[in-house]
């Protein structure tokens, strides 16, 4: 899984410029599959078909793309103005290193910043607007910075991979994007695990989703297309264990996945959650409850689709979330991935149940 996972986040795939990572993923998942539609919106949805009449059909969703820029401006100095894609606390942007997705291959730069000699000049409390900003990519005019490729309209993502935290016994990985792509490789390994199973199941939908990180756009068409019996989302949800005074010790890197049961987008519904529940406790799988309002996931759109879907979340805790060092914990991965096999594979229990029978 971190093999895969390393390939998906060395991918510049901000909202709206997914396509090198969607590209990755089916080329990755088309042998285990047996349908495949690209939507209008970029939405990659794979069908794997149950092997068991009258099961319950599922959707899973995780989103491909990542908080990112655009390129807006080429100064005529050959310095690059750029805008915000998603949601970001512009004091992390300083001296980061970026990569620019150009006509002729991927450019680096890095977002200019202040030497610390000129500090005694400046208001230390300040924070400077992204839109003061810009990206160096070492060129010396506007000229010089169109010869590289690179032109307005062009996507950009931070400029970190994905490595390992500590050394490999710490089984954590920081990088730019696990927010999503941790969970869409769980998504894939989910898939590769089916096309070598004879378990029983029904179908199940895979949709990697475009545009979650500007408002949830590409899950909300998606459910409409496949009209699933249930909706999960799988994404990651902010640690709160590093100690500071905002943390509540409530959501733990390396306790397990987090079985969501509100955010600011959506209330789980409770055979969702309730069936989580039960199937962590029955084969033993670390899990943590996850009530936190300062997120949104896919499932906010999926659950009110067409005459509502009876949807859930498992998320994965990562600490620095929408910076360029994301950190997960790989035993965290490993147990989403557990609990939604066995979720799916229980999804039999669930039929013909409703929201009075909880």
């Amino acid at each position: 899984m971190k093999e895969v996972l390393k390939a998906l986040c060395n991918e510049i795939g901000p909202s709206g410029f997914e396509q090198d990572v969607q590209r990755l993923i089916l080329k990755t998942v088309r042998p285990y599959v047996d349908q495949v539609i690209v939507d209008a919106l970029g939405n990659l949805i794979v069908k794997k078909a149950g092997n068991s009449d009258g099961y319950p059909s599922l959707l899973i969703a995780a989103h491909a793309d990542e908080i990112g820029f655009i390129v807006k401006k080429i100064e005529e100095n050959g310095l690059i103005r750029f805008e915000e894609i998603g949601g970001f606390d512009d004091r992390m942007l300083l001296s980061e290193a970026v990569w620019i997705k150009a006509k002729s291959g991927r450019v680096r730069g890095v977002i200019g910043t202040l030497a610390t000699h000129y500090v005694k000049w400046d208001d230390p409390q300040r924070v400077t607007n992204h839109r003061d900003l810009y990206i160096d990519v070492g060129a010396r005019s506007k000229k010089e910075v169109e010869a590289l490729g690179v032109k307005v309209g062009q996507p950009i993502s931070y400029g970190t991979g994905l490595h390992v935290l500590g050394n490999d016994s710490t089984r954590r990985l920081t990088g730019k994007s696990l927010d999503d792509r941790s969970s869409c490789a769980v998504l894939i390994e989910l898939l590769q695990d089916l096309g070598h199973s004879n378990a029983k199941h029904g179908d199940l939908y895979a949709a990697f989703t475009v545009q979650e990180e500007v408002g949830l756009r590409g899950a909300s068409v998606v459910a409409a297309a496949v009209r699933p019996d249930f909706a999960l989302a799988v994404d990651t949800t902010p640690a709160s264990d590093t100690g500071e005074s905002l943390m509540g010790g409530t959501r733990l890197l390396g306790d397990g996945p987090c079985i969501k049961v509100m955010d600011k987008s959506v209330i789980s519904h409770p055979l969702v959650v309730n069936q989580f529940k039960r199937l962590a406790q029955k084969y033993k799988i670390p899990h943590q409850i996850e009530i936190f309002m300062g997120i949104g996931t896919d499932a906010g759109a999926l659950h009110v689709t067409g005459s509502g879907i009876s949807s859930g979340v498992l998320s994965i805790p990562s600490r620095f979330t929408h910076t360029p060092h994301e950190t997960v914990d790989l035993d965290d991965m490993t147990n989403t991935l557990k609990l939604l096999t066995h979720f799916m594979l229980s999804l039999n229990e669930l039929k013909g149940k409703n929201f009075l029978d909880t």
